[in-house]
């Protein structure tokens, strides 16, 4: 081989290995602490500032005093191990529609430049131990989508109602206390009570809801278009929502095990209604013993008449 050769072969890039300048190693990129992040959170609202004062420790007393959260920084300081989730409302393309299942739904808006494309995510939050949100995120990019879903679910949280009203089982937090429906569309779901071991038997995005919220056993039946995810997963938060507004009898917390939010956390009301269901229960014993009278025997009452005719 020719010297010209050689010069063309090392041009090409063969054998640079060694002439080749040394590259600085890559800076290594570490995510902020959950500790950092409180620490430079800067508070805008009142319950905010009261939060990182360390005024209010728990979300139970959040919801006691009826205060709206408005800072997704206010769970992340309360809540340390909060369980997230993206549910798969979308569908990749397939042949005849055999996509599968995606956490993105992506759509196309027609314009004079061109057709523009939008990601939308859902995203569903929970302690497991009593409180759930559900929310959607939509951007033109998939990272931004699923950080605004996650966000707009801590805003989202509401507080749930668990017990046991099955007629298999005993008052325990495993399920709900009653039967209740939601409704979203054509589409409605009806959640019933089931005794411990049964499982999440409801369809798999609702599951992911359920568990997030701390429920672990559950039946169910659903009509109309259960294919719209959204229009499902909208209507099972619909029923978890219905779960509070029902009115329930004192009598019934303690025979079903009904708690409101966290373990062990229950809220006033409830305390007041135990309270009150064991001083019912002591003044319907002393009314028995105050009626209970020793019967009479047959041969006492004929021999105190035969005196009376005497």
């Amino acid at each position: 081989m020719s010297e010209g050769a050689k010069t063309k072969e090392a041009s090409r890039g063969r054998g640079r290995g060694s002439s080749r300048k040394s590259r600085s190693p890559r800076k290594s990129f570490s995510r902020p602490t959950r500790e950092e992040l409180i620490e430079a959170w800067k508070p805008v609202t009142e319950l905010g500032h009261r939060v990182k004062k360390g005024e209010i420790n728990s979300l139970d007393q959040i919801f006691a005093e009826g205060e709206t959260i408005k800072e997704a920084s206010i769970v992340d300081a309360l809540v340390t191990d909060m369980y997230n989730d993206l549910l798969l409302i979308g569908q990749a393309k397939g042949k005849f529609g055999g996509g599968k299942r995606r956490i993105f739904r992506q759509t196309q808006k027609k314009t004079r430049e061109g057709n523009t494309i939008k990601f939308t995510t859902c995203a569903v939050v929970g302690n497991k131990n009593g409180y759930v949100g559900v929310a959607l995120g939509k951007s033109k990019e998939t990272v931004p989508a699923r950080d605004k879903a996650i966000a707009k679910a801590k805003l989202n949280l509401i507080k749930i109602r668990r017990g046991c009203g099955s007629w298999e089982g005993s008052a325990d937090l495993n399920s709900i206390p009653f039967a209740v429906q939601g409704k979203c569309g054509s589409t409605i779901i009806t959640l019933l009570p089931a005794p411990r071991g049964t499982g999440l038997c409801v369809e798999k995005e609702c599951a992911k809801i359920l568990e997030a919220a701390g429920i672990r056993d559950i039946w169910s039946q659903t009509k109309g278009q259960t294919k719209t995810k959204v229009n499902l997963i909208s209507a099972c938060v619909d029923a978890l929502k219905n779960l509070s507004e029902m009115k329930i009898q004192s009598k019934h917390i303690e025979s079903l095990g009904i708690v409101e939010g966290g373990i062990g956390k229950e809220t006033a009301a409830v305390k007041e209604a135990i309270s009150s269901i064991e001083e019912i229960k002591t003044e319907m014993e002393d009314e028995v013993k105050e009626q209970t009278v020793e019967p009479v025997s047959t041969e006492a009452a004929k021999a105190t008449e035969a005196k009376v005719s005497e």
